[in-house]
């Protein structure tokens, strides 16, 4: 029965490619989909599968986990790469969600175009999801759960038992004999889906036998509820999208269809989503915010700011106003946190005048010296105010690359020269300042 099931399941949804990707941890639920998935392979040979161990180092019993699955796997008729991840802690992420999040990256690398990744959530984990979203307060996209089916990576990800128990899947283990290994950490209850594994859902299923259906049809239509909305907002959001990925709020809008917009707009950023609370503050404190005002609302490694009526998604960086960096004519200078290379060009053109050999040119990112001329303007200006005027956001002002000839500021990429460093028309040779972004 459980065999069928999956068969079904995997001929329910059109694959892009036939070629499947499991996601082996060795546990029971994922051993038990081997076992499924070889059987299915054997009988459909014009599909075919890998495997792939996610190693996260988190516990001591972990390299014998990823040989026994290669063992399994190969036993099976499939090849198992073991992909080893390290989790990244802090920005209030826990344990369990660090180690989610690395392990689906992993697996992104191992989906080509088309391809589908299996996992082996089954109703019991569908269960604890829902119920981990009601804890947070959640709405109805938190309440879908797992779906069944989505978009992941270049292919799609499928959950072919996730209408299935726990139980069905542990007699099938049984019937057949199978082996898997039992990770300590599922019995840590002090992480809270072990808390609900072993302390909440047994008494829901001694209470009300049909709660596993029950959840799963709640998830369905708060997944069909949140598509629906999805759709009917779609066109709204095509209009405020603007050409740099940013949202522009109109004046006119109502506090539910602009938080409601905001949304969209962050899950088409694929970003872990804010709290109610933090939706909030971007509606009323950055939205909302007088025209002068310079908003911010921050969580996890991301950040919502405001310029001009529009709302821009970043990511949050370390200050890097201190740093500088000698550059040698003609060779690349590579830039922090991701911001590219410089380069300052020899150039037959037009541009700006070599630098003099007592003059040690380097790129910073501030400048606190005093009122400037840009080239074409008539008079000399506060920096802050020329980067005002030229329309350079806040949050750019210390993050954009600046050339400097000894303590002298030559110029900001990509927005404004000097005057007093621009070339004579006479001279034969100049520089061009290159700012290459990644």
């Amino acid at each position: 029965m459980l065999y069928s099931h999956f068969c079904h399941q995997i001929f329910a949804y059109p694959l892009g490619t036939k070629r499947l990707v499991l996601a082996l941890s060795g546990g029971l639920d994922s051993r038990v989909m081997l076992d499924l998935l070889a059987r299915f392979i054997n009988e459909h040979p014009d599909y075919h599968a890998d495997a792939v161990y996610v190693h996260h180092g988190l516990s001591t019993n972990a390299d014998i986990w990823a040989q026994q699955c290669v063992v399994w796997a190969e036993s099976s008729g499939l090849r198992c790469d073991i992909e080893r991840v390290h989790c990244e802690l802090g920005g209030g992420a826990s344990v369990e969600q660090a180690a989610r999040n690395a392990r689906y990256q992993a697996l992104s690398n191992h989906i080509q175009a088309g391809d589908t990744l299996l996992t082996a959530q089954h109703a019991d984990d569908q269960i604890e999801t829902v119920l981990l979203a009601l804890k947070r307060g959640s709405g109805p996209a938190g309440l879908a759960a797992m779906p069944v089916l989505t978009t992941f990576a270049l292919g799609q990800h499928l959950r072919p038992l996730l209408a299935i128990s726990r139980a069905d899947i542990e007699s099938y283990g049984i019937l057949h004999q199978l082996q898997w290994v039992e990770d300590e950490s599922n019995q840590d209850q002090r992480y809270d889906r072990n808390f609900i594994r072993h302390q909440i859902t047994p008494l829901l299923n001694d209470r009300w036998p049909g709660i596993r259906k029950a959840v799963s049809r709640s998830a369905y239509l708060c997944g069909e509820q949140e598509g629906l909305l999805e759709e009917l907002l779609s066109y709204q959001l095509q209009q405020a999208l603007q050409a740099d990925g940013s949202l522009r709020i109109t004046e006119n809008i109502s506090t539910r269809l602009g938080m409601a917009l905001i949304r969209q707009w962050l899950k088409q950023q694929a970003v872990i989503m804010p709290s109610l609370a933090q939706l909030e503050q971007i509606w009323f404190n950055v939205v909302q915010a007088k025209v002068d005002a310079n908003p911010q609302v921050c969580w996890q490694q991301y950040q919502v700011r405001r310029y001009q009526q529009q709302l821009y998604l970043l990511e949050q960086w370390p200050d890097i106003s201190d740093w500088q960096h000698e550059v040698i004519i003609n060779q690349p200078c590579q830039l922090p946190q991701a911001l590219g290379a410089v380069c300052l060009q020899q150039h037959a053109q037009a541009g700006l005048r070599l630098p003099y050999t007592d003059e040690v040119v380097s790129i910073r990112f501030d400048y606190l010296g005093p009122e400037i001329k840009p080239q074409g303007r008539s008079g000399k200006r506060k920096f802050k105010k020329l980067l005002q005027e030229y329309q350079v956001p806040s949050w750019l002002r210390r993050r954009t690359p600046m050339l400097f000839y000894g303590e002298q500021l030559v110029a900001i990429a990509d927005v404004f020269i000097v005057d007093e460093f621009i070339a004579p028309v006479t001279a034969t040779t100049t520089v061009q300042f290159i700012w290459q972004r990644s």
